[in-house]
């Protein structure tokens, strides 16, 4: 079974937004056996939102709609359905009622009369009741093949895919097995991944496939296969991937969706009843966003400085300003200061201190750009390493942070 996802939106196009709804919808699809044969992004254009809309009918039998369902005069995506089914809008009682209560609800304000233009849809269209705004989804059918528009509102559209789409589409369609798993994998680069996994990856049989992901200090190892048996798909790729998991134990620290990184540290720290904080300079940040982002991480994450200025290094944090002058600000011994005046500052067992040049200009530092300096600060001492991660501002942060989180966690399985 094939799905086609078309997402309409001059925003898209013109990189004003990021199209983070076709990521989920085809990863949750995939989920129920539904390969995703083409992802296109169009304009808000009448001619050139049919002329998609009839390509993808000649080889999917799910098309699923994003965009182009707001009460403003530049959404036109119903009036361009009714264009293709050959319709007309008819006003839908159930909507206007779900607008009136969702204002009531949330709004201070009465619903104006464009917002009740939302309950003019498509008269074919058997609605999906959107419980988060005011604009429905629409399940729509032509040859046997299946249309469905959404909101583009990403938190809408997720509750109408998971509540509405998906189990419609389980009674619609017979659909094999699709199973993947992915192994993630830190501080090891692809080619001396496959090089060490060479033997391994040339046994694996034909029905399985093996895809690396790549990806600034840390690459994804994913295996994939599909069918009628769900069980056998399963059992064939678990007990190759735990056969994987042991070869490569000394950089793998789990499998996606069941862990993370940070999810990981968390655990140890957890486990151990122990705590960490963060003195973050060239990752501004960067780093307490990820680690805050983990559900429950105040059980073990005591706070971060982000001593950006180098003067505050020494107002703030502690760092003596002769370290900084005799060694730089970028330096071993900065960031080791940063780690262990973090650990003192915010009472914790652990530490993480960065200090680098993301670039494009070096500042105060008087390294190359790309140079950073991580240190980490445990019970045990200190640990720290100089690193150049390129001349990329992006690529040094991430890379930076990638590095921070693979240093810390192994500091932490220490016994």
């Amino acid at each position: 079974m094939l799905a086609e996802i078309i997402t309409i939106g001059d925003e898209i196009l013109i990189g004003q937004i990021i199209d983070t709804n076709s990521a989920f919808i085809s990863k949750e699809l995939n989920k129920i056996g539904v390969k995703i044969y083409q992802i296109t992004s169009i304009q808000d254009d009448r001619d050139h939102i049919l002329q998609a809309f009839k390509d993808a009918k000649k080889h999917a039998d799910l098309v699923i709609v994003t965009g182009g369902l707001g009460p403003t005069k530049d959404d036109i995506t119903k009036q361009t359905f009714c264009d293709f089914f050959e319709d007309t809008l008819i006003e839908d009682q159930s909507v206007v009622e779900n607008v009136t209560q969702l204002f009531k609800k949330y709004q201070l304000n009465k619903p104006l009369p464009a917002n009740f233009l939302q309950a003019m849809v498509p008269s074919k269209a058997t609605i999906l009741t959107n419980q988060y705004g005011t604009a429905p989804g629409m399940w729509m059918e032509k040859d046997e093949t299946v249309f469905v528009s959404l909101p583009g509102v990403p938190y809408e559209m997720k509750h109408l895919v998971l509540e509405e789409v998906l189990p419609s589409v389980i009674k619609r369609f017979n659909r094999p097995y699709i199973y993947h798993k992915t192994l993630l994998t830190y501080g090891l680069g692809e080619s001396a991944v496959a090089e060490r996994i060479a033997d391994w990856e040339n046994s694996l049989p034909k029905t399985i496939k093996l895809a690396y992901l790549p990806s600034l200090g840390k690459v994804r190892l994913r295996l994939s296969s599909s069918g009628e048996d769900e069980v056998f798909l399963k059992e064939s790729i678990d007990s190759r991937m735990e056969v994987l998991s042991e070869m490569l134990s000394d950089i793998a620290i789990g499998f996606e969706d069941e862990t993370s990184i940070v999810g990981r540290i968390a655990h140890i720290l957890n486990e151990k009843k122990q705590t960490l904080s963060l003195a973050e300079s060239c990752t501004g940040g960067a780093i307490a966003e990820r680690i805050t982002a983990e559900a429950g991480a105040s059980s073990f994450f005591m706070g971060s400085i982000v001593p950006y200025k180098t003067e505050l290094k020494t107002q703030i944090l502690g760092v003596p300003s002769s370290l900084i002058e005799e060694y730089s600000v970028v330096s071993i011994e900065v960031a080791e200061s940063m780690a262990v005046n973090s650990c003192k500052l915010f009472n914790t067992d652990y530490a993480i201190a960065t200090t680098g040049i993301a670039g494009p200009t070096k500042g105060d530092g008087k390294d190359e750009v790309g140079t950073v300096c991580i240190a980490i600060a445990s019970p045990r001492g200190i640990v720290s390493e100089k690193f150049n991660f390129g001349n990329d501002r992006y690529r040094v942060i991430e890379k930076t942070i990638n590095k921070a989180f693979e240093m810390i966690l192994k500091e932490i399985s220490k016994n």
